[in-house]
């Protein structure tokens, strides 16, 4: 237990993180209950307070949750209807005072935001002043989004210095409370295997390409699938992985079977283990996205020798630089990712090497030893 954090303390966390009943254990998303896994070094318990996702039940992402962690379930509200908004305001004052009931109970509080807990949880911690409350922001803070995520994102700039914010990259801002805070996805056992594949990994004549994450209009996988289909260069794509899942998933397959140059591959979700096998033979992870934070499967894939070709948006820039550590994709169409494909077919294999090397270093701040020491100094303190 590190020394800022009193002992035999108690860590409550409020979130959104979908979590099912499965085998009589709690499972919840997987991300997530690695963090709390994590968090339970510098805390005796953990109180967690999430949502039902009984629509989950058979997702693979989702892994075991410690049995040192006592949870409450609220129910999943949320919608774009005006029933189900009305449904949500309805919801609020029984999820405020359930709230309220844990947070008088606790020191040390993590919200992750955004979300209907988190913005309750916002008003709260106002009254709290001696309470350290942490929100974590997991999405884009400085981009254009919903209305209410932009309100949340002023409420949280507006908060008392005993709330810690921490968001996805670096801005300008006066809050000194506000921290640049990079996502946890590394293991140190994750470290070692990295570091043989890294030293070992040769570009493939024909190159292998994966992406990660839902399967989306948003998260390109429609432009990705369009793309292969024009490019005169995509018969020096060996295969194209796709991991994730969504109700597109079928209709995706349809298109995939159209083009005939590329091995096509859909897995849905697949365990943390398995996706890092994907990535250990794969060349370039592909995540064109209209937007984002950080996607922790940047992190992940770069441990593995795996160069990024992604967005550039929020605070991906800071970290991958185009045709230095990887690619940037700054327009979301088919010439550009045409391009940006032809780059990647036919990049150098020592250059290739000299990436893959110098992206396994800066791995090392997407690992949970580097996390949980900036909790400890920057975030719950004396």
């Amino acid at each position: 237990m590190h020394k800022n954090i009193q002992p035999n303390s108690t860590l409550l966390i409020i979130s959104d993180t979908g979590m099912v009943f499965k085998n009589r254990s709690l499972y919840a998303f997987g991300p997530v209950v690695k963090e709390v896994d994590f968090f339970l070094n510098d805390f005796t318990s953990i109180y967690w307070v999430g949502y039902e996702r009984t629509d989950q039940i058979n997702n693979k992402s989702y892994l075991k949750v410690p049995k040192n962690v006592t949870y409450e379930l609220l129910p999943r509200i949320g919608g774009k209807t005006f029933l189900k908004k009305i449904k949500i305001l309805i919801s609020y004052p029984k999820m405020f005072f359930r709230l309220l009931k844990q947070i008088k109970k606790h020191q040390y509080i993590h919200v992750r935001a955004p979300s209907h807990p988190a913005f309750l949880t916002m008003i709260i911690s106002v009254f709290y002043p001696k309470k350290q409350f942490w929100f974590k922001y997991a999405g884009n803070w400085i981009e254009e989004a919903s209305k209410y995520y932009e309100f949340q994102r002023f409420v949280l700039k507006h908060l008392r210095n005993n709330a810690k914010i921490t968001v996805n990259g670096k801005w300008k801002t006066k809050n000194k409370n506000i921290l640049a805070f990079e996502n946890p996805c590394i293991t140190e056992e994750d470290r070692i295997d990295g570091k043989k594949i890294t030293e070992t990994k040769q570009l493939n004549k024909k190159k292998i390409f994966c992406f990660v994450g839902a399967l989306n209009t948003h998260k390109g996988v429609d432009l990705i699938l369009e793309t292969l289909k024009e490019s005169a260069n995509a018969n020096n794509i060996a295969v194209f992985h796709f991991v994730g899942d969504s109700p597109n998933r079928k209709k995706y397959e349809q298109i995939a079977k159209s083009i005939k140059n590329v091995i096509i591959k859909f897995h849905g979700y697949l365990s943390k283990d398995d996706i890092s096998e994907i990535y250990k033979i794969s060349d370039f992870i592909i995540l064109p996205s209209k937007s984002e934070g950080f996607p922790k499967v940047i992190g992940e894939a770069m441990n593995y020798g795996c160069v990024p070709v992604v967005s550039d948006v929020s605070s991906i820039g800071q970290y991958i630089h185009h045709k230095k550590n990887g690619f940037l994709i700054r327009s979301l169409d088919k010439k550009e990712l045409i391009k940006i494909f032809n780059m990647c077919i036919e990049i150098n294999p020592i250059y290739f090497k000299e990436i893959i090397i110098d992206n396994y270093i800066l791995a090392e701040k997407f690992t949970y030893t580097y996390y949980l020491e900036r909790i400890n100094t920057e975030i719950f303190i004396k």
